[in-house]
C-alpha cells in the first residue's frame, strides 16, 4: 500500500497537528469563547458548537467519504439535505445516495470512481486522527478540523492521499461559514483526475432550496448574473441558492478561490439539490473533446483547492454576496 512519508505533509499542516497535538485524545476537543469543539469516535468525529448549539459534524469515517453533517444554519435550520443518513424526512427524494450532504471527491481518479458508491467504487478513508482548534470571543470565532485520508481503489490499493484543513465560522448576525482547503498529492506515481461533471466540492441542500420538485422554492444566481438553472456548467467565481424555510429566507452561497487551479471553475449545479463545483468537467460543460479537462499531478506533486460554503441569511442581494466574496477572494 503506497503511504506519503511525512516529510512530504505540508508544513502548515504540520504546524496544526503540532499544535493540537494535545487535543487529540477521546472525548478531548477545544473551546474558546461561543465555539466549542469536540472529539469521539475514534478521534474520527468532530462536533462544533456554536454558543452551546450544533453546528455541525465532521464525520471523518462511515461512509465512502468523508462528511460533514448536519449543517444548522441562521436561525436554525438545517442547511443540507438528511437522507439517506436520516430517512422519512418530508419533502426528500430518495435519489443519489452518494450525495451525502456536503463533501469533496471526484468521479474519475486514475479511471477510478470516487463519486459513485458501491462494488469496485474508490472510498477516501481516513488515514490520521483528527486534530482541532478553537478560537473566538464575543460573538464570532471559527473551530478548524485537520486530517489526511487516502484515495483507495476497489482492490484497496491507494492512488494519493489528501490534507483536508476545514475551518467553521461563526459570523456576524448569526451567519456561519464553513472553509474548505483540500491538498491532493501525488505519491511515487502520477495521479490524474479524469473530465467528468459528476465532482467535485459539492452539497446537497435541504429541499426547499431546490428549484424544482416538492417542497421547492429556490431560487439560484451565479455571479456573472446568470440565473435559474442555466447556471449548470457555467464558469463563475460563485454561485448562490436561497429560498423561504420555516418562515425565514435563508441561503448557502459557495466560493471559488482564485488561487484554485483553472478559476473561475465550471458548476455541476442541478435544480434538484446539487450544488458542486467541478474545474475537471470541460467536456461535460463545454462540449469539447474527451479529455479536455484532464488534470494530472505529478508523482511526488501536491495541488491544492480552497472553496467556502456561506451560509446566510437574506436572498444573494440582501446577503451581500458579492461583496463577501470580494473579501474571500483577498483572504490568503
Amino acid at each position: 500500500m503506497l503511504r506519503l512519508p511525512f516529510s512530504q505533509v505540508l508544513p502548515t499542516i504540520l504546524v496544526m497537528v503540532i499544535a493540537s497535538a494535545a487535543l487529540a485524545e477521546e472525548g478531548g476537543g477545544a473551546t474558546s469563547g461561543p465555539i466549542t469543539v469536540k472529539l469521539r469516535d475514534g478521534l474520527k468525529v468532530a462536533t462544533i458548537e456554536f454558543n452551546g448549539k450544533l453546528f455541525a459534524e465532521y464525520l471523518g469515517a462511515g461512509f465512502a467519504k468523508p462528511i460533514v453533517y448536519p449543517v444548522i444554519g441562521p436561525g436554525g435550520v438545517n442547511m443540507v439535505r438528511n437522507w439517506p443518513m436520516k430517512k422519512d424526512v418530508d419533502n426528500e427524494n430518495p435519489d443519489h445516495p452518494h450525495q451525502k450532504a456536503l463533501w469533496y471527491t471526484h468521479g474519475n481518479v486514475n479511471g477510478v470512481d470516487f463519486w459513485a458508491e458501491g462494488a469496485g467504487k474508490g472510498k477516501v478513508v481516513n488515514a490520521s486522527p483528527l486534530t482541532v482548534t478553537a478560537a473566538g470571543s464575543g460573538k464570532t470565532g471559527k473551530a478548524t478540523v485537520s486530517v489526511n485520508n487516502e484515495w483507495v481503489n476497489g482492490e484497496g490499493k491507494v492512488l494519493l492521499t489528501d490534507q483536508q484543513v476545514v475551518t467553521f465560522h461563526l459570523l456576524e448576525n448569526d451567519d456561519r461559514a464553513i472553509d474548505y482547503q483540500i491538498t491532493m498529492l501525488a505519491g511515487d506515481a502520477d495521479v490524474k483526475f479524469g473530465d467528468t461533471k459528476e465532482g467535485s466540492m459539492g452539497i446537497r441542500t435541504h429541499p426547499a432550496l431546490n428549484l424544482k420538485g416538492k417542497g421547492a422554492a429556490g431560487k439560484a444566481v451565479n455571479s456573472e448574473g446568470v440565473e435559474g438553472i442555466t447556471i449548470w456548467g457555467k464558469r463563475a467565481k460563485w454561485v448562490d441558492y436561497w429560498a423561504p424555510i420555516d418562515g425565514k429566507t435563508v441561503g448557502v452561497a459557495i466560493f471559488d478561490h482564485p488561487s484554485n487551479p483553472r478559476y473561475p471553475t465550471h458548476w455541476h449545479a442541478r435544480d434538484y439539490g446539487l450544488i458542486a463545483a467541478n474545474p475537471f468537467g470541460i467536456h461535460d460543460f463545454e462540449k469539447k473533446e474527451k479529455g479536455a479537462g484532464d488534470l494530472t499531478i505529478k508523482k511526488g506533486e501536491k495541488v491544492t483547492f480552497k472553496y467556502r460554503f456561506l451560509f446566510h441569511t437574506g436572498d444573494a442581494k440582501e446577503g451581500k454576496i458579492a461583496e463577501r466574496f470580494e473579501a474571500f477572494a483577498k483572504e490568503k
